[in-house]
Order: structure tokens, then C-alpha cells, then sequence
């Protein structure tokens, strides 16, 4: 079914239940599928403690809404689309799946929101980055919640270049996402005044960055972006570490780096690698208790992704209350309508591409003798205002924006 006609179609069964219908949940549950890497590459920055994330939300909204039970499923997509689309498809057409949450790989999300628009069903996309997916890939069946490289490139790129580091060379995944991150860091650069010298693409995953990181060394390059995630970034910033890459004089810009990633290099490595983040687990009073909770089950202290997942299930479980209501359309305008300030966004809302837009923050490793703890990890050098980090709706390509 095209966009347009899912629109239609959308438009009318609102109009019945305005008219008279009333909005019921479906099999008097609610029921959510939290799709994910729990063993790969992208396993801690979301995984099995996105999914702890997730039921904490249920447990703390009462485990029920207006009388219907909520149940949780789960599988690992082994960031494989193959296996995702399965897994979705099984879901949704036998299993009563009403939201699929989580969805990390970015190849993963794009063949999963298919089917979600295929079948009438939800997903809120908390863990992928790439800016398309609520862009020329926008669906009227999908939320993307956290962050994704616009923001990214905006705060971190952006912030290199006014320092004074004019010459890019990029290091980009070879997939949907380092593709996009690739793209929005090169418009980024551009737009400072910096040039981009120099680019290659590396497989996903790749166990061995010495050549890579050679041709990096070799450029002549400033700065050396890394536009990859997960095992791919500690790998990368370890390799660069081994060949001296910052201590001959060129920057290493981590762009996606997330709390886990610097836990794992430790702030000796990562020490003032500065990082744009949508949400940081010691930044406020909220935050902290939060994440204190969090890390009593788990023993860790949680991501961005994982706060996301949290707050996003809640305002998913509001929506289905205020409505009475698992229908995907009704359920994601009432969420469109509903502001969101909590312990992970400030000043969030969901546009009508499906991004939430919040605001984001910079930060900067601390260095050995101002970090505290093993977490204690970030300094917030700044606050990105919601409507300065998100692409613009006037720059959109999504074909709910445009009409076409």
C-alpha cells in the first residue's frame, strides 16, 4: 500500500471513530516485540539492557493499561535484515504484535518499517541513527525517537570545525547508516568552511582497522571522522591509539560514541573526545535516580538508547490510555499531540515525519584526574536546542511532508 493511500485510509478510520466507533484494544492486550542485537556488535548500547529498559516502563506503569495486560516478546535480529524481516513479519501477521520496539542496524529498520506499513502495526526505532528513516524512508507507521546523524554531525562536526580543523578525512560503515552519517558530516563541513579530503567505506563489522586507519594517517587530514558505532568505533579509536594517530598532530572525531564505548576504552583512550548525545545518566536529578534504578538491575549504567526505550514505552502506554486503543494511527496521533518532558527529553515532541525532536547535548571526555568514578565519564560542554538539532521540516524529503 503506498503512503498516500495508507493516509487515506487512515484518514477515514479516524473519521469513524470520531463519529461514533469506539477505539478498543485489540485482544484485550497490548503487546510489544523488542527487536534487537542482544549478541553482536551493537550489543551494549542497547541489546538485553534495552529490553530491561523497556519492562521497567511496564513494571512502573502498573503492568496494565485500562484493564488489558501487557506482555512482552523478544528476539535477537543478529543485525541482519533477513532475520529481522522474518521475525517482524511473524510477529505481526500471527503473533498480535502491536508496537515493535528497540530496532538498532540501521539495513534492519528499513526492512522492518516496511512491513509495519504493510500490516497497520507500530514501531518506535530508538536504536538506529540514520537520518532517512524519517526522511525520504518516513512512514505514517514509525517513530524515531532518540537521535540520528543529523544532530550528530551538527554538534560534534560542527564544533571541530570552528576550532580549527578545516581537513576531513571520514571513516564510514559501509551501510544505510554510515552512508547517511557520511553524507550529513560532509554537509556539515561544507557549510563551516572545512573540505573533505579524503573518504573510505569499511564493511560491517570489520575485526582489523590497521589499513583503514593507515589510509587515514596518511591523508594529510586535520581530522579523522569516524562514522561507524559499536565495536566498529572502540575497535577504530584502539587501532588509532596503537598508531599514534592523535599524537602526530590529527584530531579523532568519534561521532557516534556512546556511554558503553568510553567505558570500555576507559577516559585514559578517550580522554577529550568531544561527542554529541541525546541524553547523558548524570545530567540532572531525574536522570540520576533513573539511572540508578537501572543500573541496580543490570550493574551498568544506561545510554542514551536505553533511557529512549524507556521513555518512549511510557508515552507509547500513555497514548494507548488516553485513547483506549491499540491501533497504530490513533495511538501515534495521540502521541504527536502530547508534549514530552521526562527523565530523558527535554523539550521533546513527535513531528509529523515520526522524529522526535528534543534537545541534544555536546560533551567532552573528562580526563583521568576529573572523572570520579568508572562512569563518571562526560562534561555537558552545551545544550543543542530541539529546533536547532533536528533537520529542519522545510529541508525534509519525507512524502508525508512534501505530498508526493
Amino acid at each position: 500500500m503506498t503512503i498516500m493511500k495508507k493516509l487515506l485510509t487512515s484518514a477515514i478510520a479516524s473519521t469513524m471513530l470520531v463519529g461514533g466507533a469506539h477505539a478498543a484494544i485489540s485482544d484485550n492486550m497490548v503487546k510489544i516485540g523488542y527487536l534487537a542485537d542482544m549478541s553482536g556488535t551493537y550489543r551494549d548500547f542497547a541489546g538485553p539492557n534495552g529490553e530491561v529498559a523497556l519492562k521497567m516502563a511496564i513494571e512502573d506503569f502498573g503492568g496494565t493499561v485500562n484493564g488489558a495486560k501487557i506482555e512482552v516478546i523478544s528476539s535477537d535480529d543478529r543485525n541482519s535484515p533477513d532475520v529481522a524481516s522474518s521475525t517482524a513479519r511473524r510477529w505481526v501477521e500471527n503473533d498480535n504484535v502491536d508496537l515493535i520496539a528497540g530496532l538498532v542496524a540501521s539495513s534492519v529498520v528499513l526492512a522492518v518499517i516496511d512491513i509495519l506499513e504493510e500490516n497497520g502495526k507500530l514501531g518506535i526505532v530508538s536504536g538506529s541513527a540514520s537520518s532517512s528513516i524519517t526522511n525520504e524512508h518516513c512512514t505514517p507507521n514509525h517513530i524515531h525517537y532518540v537521535y540520528d546523524t543529523y544532530p550528530l554531525a551538527n554538534g560534534t562536526a560542527s564544533a571541530i570545525v570552528k576550532e580549527g580543523g578545516k581537513k576531513w578525512f571520514i571513516l564510514a560503515a559501509d551501510y544505510a547508516f554510515g552512508q547517511s552519517l557520511e553524507a550529513d558530516v560532509t554537509k556539515v563541513v561544507e557549510a563551516n568552511g572545512g573540505e573533505i579530503i579524503g573518504s573510505i567505506r569499511h564493511p560491517f563489522p570489520t575485526p582489523d582497522f590497521s589499513s583503514f586507519i593507515l589510509q587515514a594517517q596518511g591523508s594529510g587530514a586535520d581530522v579523522v571522522a569516524l562514522a561507524n558505532a559499536g565495536a566498529d568505533t572502540t575497535n577504530a579509536i584502539t587501532t588509532a591509539s596503537e598508531f599514534g594517530l592523535t599524537q602526530s598532530g590529527q584530531t579523532l572525531a568519534a561521532l557516534v560514541l556512546f556511554l558503553t564505548d568510553v567505558h570500555a576504552l576507559g577516559v585514559e583512550a578517550a580522554q577529550g573526545i568531544q561527542l554529541t548525545t541525546g541524553w547523558y545518566w548524570d545530567m540532572n536529578a531525574d536522570a540520576r535516580a533513573w539511572s540508578d534504578r537501572f543500573m541496580e538491575k543490570t550493574g551498568v549504567r544506561p545510554t542514551m538508547i536505553h533511557a529512549g526505550i524507556y521513555s518512549s514505552t511510557i508515552q507509547y502506554l500513555n497514548a494507548v490510555k488516553a485513547t483506549d486503543s491499540d491501533e497504530a494511527q490513533t495511538v501515534r496521533k495521540q502521541m504527536m499531540a502530547t508534549p514530552i518532558n521526562d527523565m530523558f527529553a527535554t523539550n521533546g515532541r513527535i513531528r509529523e515525519d515520526g522524529r522526535m525532536v528534543h534537545d541534544m547535548y555536546l560533551a567532552q571526555v573528562k580526563t583521568p584526574a576529573e572523572s570520579t568514578n568508572e562512569w563518571d565519564l562526560y562534561n555537558i560542554v552545551r545544550t543543542i536546542p530541539a529546533e536547532e538539532a533536528f533537520r529542519p521540516l522545510s529541508e525534509s524529503q519525507c512524502p508525508l511532508i512534501t505530498g508526493k
